[in-house]
């Protein structure tokens, strides 16, 4: 396994709709080992094949809560239910941060890396993830979708508020 580059806005492969993947094989296994050790290095929650210049419909999201990492190959969305909005960043876009509105469940059909296909449910913030990885492979980039631009510095006074209310007593 090795530890990717993650490339960086505004490579043109970032805005390219991706390939189908066709061939499951060691090649795809490698790859998706690769993206797991590039998004963890990264501290990332989830990371699409072109960020690491592959131009495939692979995606990786950490479902977090001490599930398992997805692998999203070839997903299409089924269904999608809510909206909300929420603050968003991106490992091709170091330091920005913006409020987006997504749906708030999503239903997603995609291929695990044997080829077989399962289908996932997610809401919240595993929805968010998931679709903004989607949106990697379709060449649509999340800065393209933002609402406002949050600044670093509002995001850990908001950090912080958060913690000090979880720390007193109700």
């Amino acid at each position: 396994m090795a530890v990717r580059e993650i490339v960086k806005y505004p490579s043109p492969i970032l805005e390219k709709k991706c390939k189908e993947v066709v061939e499951f094989d060691e090649k795809l296994v490698k790859l998706l080992e690769d993206m797991h050790d590039t998004m963890i290095e990264a501290d990332g929650v989830g990371i699409a094949a072109p960020q690491i210049g592959e131009n495939i419909q692979v995606a990786i999201v950490d479902m977090g809560d001490g599930q398992d990492v997805i692998e999203l190959i070839n997903p299409v969305v089924t269904a999608t239910g809510g909206s909300e909005i929420d603050v968003e960043g991106c490992l091709s876009f170091p330091d920005l941060f913006g409020e987006v509105e997504r749906p708030y469940y999503v239903k997603v059909e995609a291929q695990e890396r044997d080829g077989s296909i399962y289908e996932i449910e997610a809401e919240d913030y595993t929805a968010r993830a998931i679709l903004h990885e989607i949106d990697h492979l379709n060449g649509i980039l999340f800065n393209s979708k933002m609402i406002r631009i949050v600044d670093l510095e509002d995001l850990e006074v908001e950090d912080e508020l958060t913690t000090e209310r979880e720390g007193e007593e109700v």
